[in-house]
């Protein structure tokens, strides 16, 4: 199975172009929600690729207006390459979407692309879902403000938290995606003095010290006032030990998540994510 066979192709991808402003992006972003657009720019040769915008470097960069700056450089692949090969490039990466490139923008791959080929039997393997968990499993307690549980995500560098109750049990899943569902950039003008974190909140990071009596205007990542417990998906999915990577991207794709806990019996000892299950494609 060739990448061609799992693309989607140039001519229903949407795009969008230099130069051009975040605003630009945001229109497709969050109201198609899509996680990420190509960039292009058009020149006397015809259309140029450029990179990728995604709603991870909007949120990431509040304060970037321009487009050319907020867009990533990823690797791109060509469309005749193997799935294998995709696979690797992908989990050595680090990337969850890949740009089709030969010369111009052919088309875009993505890891649901590739999970979507496991489940279906389009590739044949063996391999079973304990060879390839996650055996350190972040969580988060599910009466934590929803702005603690973003944090604990950005400290623990995955996109996922298991959700416990106050049993440690599991109970839920939050994800990255959850977060950026809800959160929205918001422009307002905020007084930079005399600005202290509540003494009072059990949640408080750190306290602010007053720095002065200036008004600024200031573009902030906003994120509603409620719990883990009101984001998080609790109908919570999981796999056993003795499952295959089959079985378990046929539940990624029917659910529509990245990650399932692995479970013996009643208890959680791992966590499968997409990215683990590329492994079984190049080892």
């Amino acid at each position: 199975m060739n990448v061609s066979d799992a693309m989607t192709p140039r001519s229903e991808l949407v795009t969008v172009s230099l130069p051009g402003s975040r605003d630009d992006a945001l229109e497709y972003l969050q109201d198609r929600e899509f996680s990420s657009l190509p960039v292009v720019k058009e020149s006397d040769g015809g259309e140029e690729y450029r990179g990728l915008v995604s709603r991870e470097s909007l949120i990431e960069q509040p304060d970037e207006d321009q487009l050319a700056l907020l867009m990533e450089e990823v690797p791109t692949i060509e469309h005749d390459a193997t799935i294998e090969q995709l696979a690797e490039l992908m989990a050595t990466e680090g990337a969850r979407r890949i740009p089709v490139v030969d010369g111009e923008l052919e088309g875009i791959v993505t890891i649901t692309d590739v999970i979507r080929a496991l489940a279906t039997g389009d590739i044949d393997t063996e391999t079973s879902v304990e060879q390839l968990a996650t055996r350190d499993i972040n969580t988060t307690y599910q009466d934590a403000p929803l702005a603690v549980g973003m944090r604990e995500l950005f400290y623990a560098n995955v996109p996922y938290a298991v959700v416990l109750d106050e049993a440690g049990d599991p109970t839920g899943m939050l994800t990255e995606v959850d977060i950026l569902d809800v959160a929205r950039v918001v422009e307002e003008e905020e007084r930079t003095g005399n600005s202290f974190a509540d003494q009072d909140n059990d949640w408080m990071w750190e306290g602010i010290k007053g720095v002065g009596s200036r008004s600024m205007t200031v573009r902030n990542v906003e994120l509603p006032d409620d719990s883990v417990a009101d984001l998080m998906t609790a109908d919570l999915v999981t796999v056993s030990k003795s499952k295959s990577v089959k079985e378990a991207a046929q539940r990624m794709i029917t659910h529509d998540i990245e990650q399932i806990p692995l479970v013996i019996g009643d208890q959680l000892v791992g966590v499968v994510r997409d990215m683990d299950l590329l492994e079984a494609l190049y080892d």
